[in-house]
């Protein structure tokens, strides 16, 4: 049972809230794998040098082979010369992981309920924000017990602008929609911020639908 919040940081109530997890011995390496293939697939993959075929000039002959005492050379835009190419450096790839859809709900469900002894849910607030307020959405997150510099992810059903505009202005705060959850936010916050009305919302967005029996 987590205790749910007012606007004021009163303890109103209480509400259950669960997820089918990962078993216990595949749980660690299922949600590692799915946060490297989020932070790999954000990977632009553009980084790309030029190799001494690419690199323009360097066609002549620096010096002669023999006679003047110095090492042999070939071509100015050698890997050994200052502005030759570049051994071995990146070029353009894709960095993109597959992961299929039942695994990666899995893994996420798996990672949202290890957070849950740093949940704290509240009321729908946004009411109390008919205008962008970033000083009053602080002043609650402290009422709610949350410290200044702590990491906090606010997950809401719905996105009205105000709460959104007031949210943007505090630091260490990210605010994402309850349908668009991603493992490396739930995992880096400190604390998750979730509305009673997200919780609902996790469970018909990431919970995997009982199929009907053909009678």
């Amino acid at each position: 049972m987590l205790a749910i919040k007012n606007w004021q940081g009163e303890t109103i109530g209480e509400v259950a809230f669960s997820l089918t997890v990962a078993k216990p011995h595949t749980a660690k390496d299922l949600v590692y794998r799915a946060l490297v293939r989020q932070l790999a697939n954000a990977r632009q993959g553009t980084a790309s040098t030029k190799t001494r075929a690419e690199v323009r000039g360097g066609g002549r002959k620096p010096w002669r082979q023999k006679g003047t005492g110095r090492a042999r050379a070939g071509s100015t835009r050698s890997p050994l010369w200052r502005g030759g190419g570049v051994i071995f450096g990146p070029k353009p790839r894709d960095y993109s992981i597959n992961m299929n859809k039942k695994e990666r709900r899995l893994a996420l469900r798996t990672a949202l309920m290890s957070r849950v002894a740093d949940f704290v849910v509240v009321t729908d607030f946004s009411e109390h924000l008919p205008q962008p307020k970033t000083r009053e959405l602080a002043a609650a997150l402290q009422r709610w017990g949350l410290a200044p510099k702590q990491k906090a992810l606010m997950i809401l059903h719905d996105t009205p602008e105000p709460v959104i505009l007031s949210a943007r202005n505090i630091a260490n705060l990210v605010s994402l929609r309850a349908n668009q959850l991603n493992i490396f936010d739930i995992l880096n916050a400190d604390k998750i911020v979730i509305t009673v009305p997200s919780l609902e919302v996790i469970k018909q967005t990431y919970e995997p639908r009982k199929e009907v029996a053909n009678g």
